[in-house]
């Protein structure tokens, strides 16, 4: 099939999509073809590149939206109330698919229906290419390549951030609280359906709370973990016996309190509609910080690995990862599916499994930072 353009991303109207149609057109290469799509093509004809038309709710124009290019990028969440189609359109056509959900409930239920198909016609679906999940899945991979081969090795992430998270990041997290059945009835029938390493175990193990590198460790209950996982399920490089926990690193104890009532609270609320509608309220998708207080956000999440013998401590950091990383991490997933070399993947993927060190390569490049602070024998 002949395909027009190398990149097309949709949903550039939103805040996160904006900012990634302008990293995009700073920042890809020369001769690269890409173009925005969404419904009103007035309020995208300011990036001055070609617009295709494309409504989540006609699955006719997405057909034609992912017949048309190499990679198709989304920004439209949440994902589990208008992501399949467009997965379904990518599946059917051996499309590239990207997005920046962190709705496992979504990752579960386009795995059960679409992986098989995507792996018939060649298409690559990889899900949580922002905040989450680049950092941690590419960090550890990282940690991974500088331990012995063919030993267990567990990794713990910590991560430390300041920012504030987007209007669209809210309501998928919202959305999320709401629909515990349908997460737990997803998540069963993905591991029925997942077919498992023969000889080897890779899982994502809670933790729970203790001090680790200086900070209070508290479990940190995201899609990042899940992410991790699978990537150590496709990749025999994690070894026999691979583990992945996932923390907070909080200086002070009463913080930790305050935070676990919170998300409590949100948890809670979430579960009654008049409370739900209002939380909604408070924060629209679209809406996002000036560059000024993005200016002030950063991020960090170091890693500590262990196996054979072996103590690797690594550490993966940038700017703010709300808005400006997500979109520089949405558009170099983007453009590396594309225009990279890369390794014979189909399926339902991950970034470290499909792109891994070529990506990681042009985040470095683009300013994030990939960094081995300590090795230790022990």
């Amino acid at each position: 099939m002949s395909r027009g353009y190398d990149v097309v991303l949709l949903g550039a109207s939103g805040f996160t999509g904006a900012l990634t149609a302008e990293y995009l057109a700073k920042n890809a290469p020369d001769g690269t073809r890409w173009a925005v799509a969404g419904r009103n093509k007035s309020k995208l004809e300011r990036f001055g590149k070609d617009v295709l038309y494309a409504d989540v709710t006609e699955p006719r124009s997405l057909r034609s939206l992912a017949e048309s290019t190499k990679v198709v990028a989304t920004t439209v969440g949440p994902y589990v109330q208008y992501g399949e189609p467009l997965v379904a359109a990518c599946a059917e056509t051996g499309t590239g698919y990207l997005d920046l959900t962190g709705e496992p409930e979504f990752l579960d239920r386009m795995y059960v229906r679409y992986d098989e198909r995507a792996k018939q016609t060649g298409a690559r679906i990889i899900h949580a290419c922002g905040f989450d999940s680049i950092p941690y899945d590419l960090g550890v991979q990282y940690t991974v390549e500088q331990l012995p081969q063919n030993v267990p090795i567990q990794v713990d992430g910590l991560l430390r951030a300041g920012g504030r998270p987007s209007g669209g990041t809210f309501h998928t997290a919202i959305t999320a609280f709401s629909r515990p059945k349908q997460n737990l009835e997803a998540h069963r029938a993905r591991r029925a359906a997942e077919a498992r390493p023969v000889g080897r175990k890779a899982r994502a193990v809670a933790g729970r709370i203790h001090r680790q590198q200086g900070f209070w460790a508290v479990p940190l209950p995201t899609i990042d973990p899940q992410i991790v996982a699978f990537s150590a399920r496709l990749l025999d490089r994690y070894g026999p016996d691979f583990r992945y926990s996932h923390y907070a690193a909080l200086k002070h104890l009463p913080t930790v309190a305050a935070g676990i009532g919170g998300v409590g609270l949100l948890v809670a609320g979430a579960q009654v509609p008049p409370v739900r509608n209002a939380l909604l309220k408070r924060l629209q998708p679209g809406d996002g910080p000036s560059a000024e207080t993005r200016g002030r956000s950063w991020f960090n999440v170091r890693f500590v690995g262990r196996g054979g013998g072996k103590q690797v401590i690594t550490e993966v950091a940038g700017r703010d990862p709300g808005y400006d990383e997500t979109a520089k991490m949405l558009a170099e997933s983007a453009l590396c599916l594309a225009l990279d070399d890369l390794p014979e993947t189909a399926g339902q993927t991950t970034t470290a499994a499909a792109m891994g060190p070529a990506l990681r390569e042009r985040l470095v490049k683009a300013g994030l930072t990939f960094a081995t602070l300590s090795v230790d024998h022990y």
